[in-house]
């Protein structure tokens, strides 16, 4: 593996490295820095001066020796960690929990990640996906890290539309068993949220290499895996605070079941039948 160049290191590492070398004004500096790093757009240089109590001229040589050139080379860093979904604390926004506009923002946030949702299935990839997963003979969901609740999901809602579906990889198992042996008429739905393990890059390569159909669910920066799918679902889950949000993904978990079970209506209908009475043979759900 190559090694990280001093501008490829994240800042709160750079931080790290040298802060036990600062003297004590540009260690103010610094940990107003690592405290803000999720709003560091609304911030100036003179803010972080006067914020600081220090001077603009202190506030400079530390970017310097942070290897940054300004105070905007810092911003566009922030942002960056940000886009590739490092948790970043935002205080201005989550600090007071009693201040009900952490909530609003949020809120706010939410709507726009639906909205954004909507307007890219408007194209038609919806009914694709869809009309995919009624009609495959197999289903195998694949979700690795933060990808993988969704997964269990979707898996959970699609399997009482229809059967033979399955979620991968089961604990302590691999995907090279799970994906072996899948044809022309299988259906994997590769869900691949940012800050995914490097094996989801080589498990598309592989699934592109072989007759099975693919389905690509993710946010943004999954997007150069669409060329290799034969559907790309784009899920935005950015949020107003450090962590990101997957309330839209969930969301489209719902729609898609939903629109599966529609598309399988006979079949679907008599798979719920014969679930809910072995639910009750079993006494497994609560009345």
């Amino acid at each position: 593996m190559a090694e990280e160049t001093p501008r490829e290191i994240r800042i709160d590492a750079r931080i790290d490295a040298r802060y036990g070398s600062l003297p004590p004004q540009e260690r103010r500096v610094a940990d107003f820095l690592l405290e803000h790093l999720g709003d560091l757009a609304i911030f100036s240089a003179a803010d972080i001066s006067r914020e600081t109590g220090v001077s603009k001229a202190t506030v400079s040589r530390l970017f310097r020796k942070l290897d940054f050139d300004d105070f905007k080379e810092v911003r566009d860093h922030a942002r960056a960690l940000r886009h590739r979904g490092l948790p970043t604390a935002s205080p201005v926004i989550t600090g007071d929990s009693e201040d009900s506009s952490g909530v609003a923002r949020h809120e706010a946030k939410e709507q726009e990640n639906l909205s954004r949702l909507v307007a890219l299935l408007g194209d038609g990839r919806l009914t694709d996906a869809v009309g995919r997963i009624a009609a495959a003979e197999r289903v195998v969901i694949v979700g690795l890290r933060n990808s993988y609740p969704v997964a269990l999901h979707l898996h959970q809602q699609l399997i009482q539309a229809r059967d033979q579906v399955r979620v991968a990889p089961q604990p302590g198992q691999t995907l090279g068993e799970e994906v072996a042996g899948l044809g022309e008429k299988d259906l994997v739905i590769a869900i691949g949220f940012r800050r995914r393990p490097a094996v989801f890059q080589r498990l598309i390569d592989r699934l592109e290499q072989s007759p099975v159909q693919v389905i690509c669910i993710g946010d943004g920066t999954s997007r150069r895996y669409a060329v290799q799918a034969d559907c790309w679902l784009e899920c935005p889950i950015d949020s107003a605070g450090a962590f990101d949000s997957y309330a839209t993904a969930m969301s489209l978990v719902g729609v898609l079941a939903n629109s599966v079970l529609n598309e399988r209506i006979s079949t679907g209908r008599k798979r719920i039948s014969a679930i809910a009475a072995v639910y009750d043979d079993l006494d497994e759900l609560e009345l």
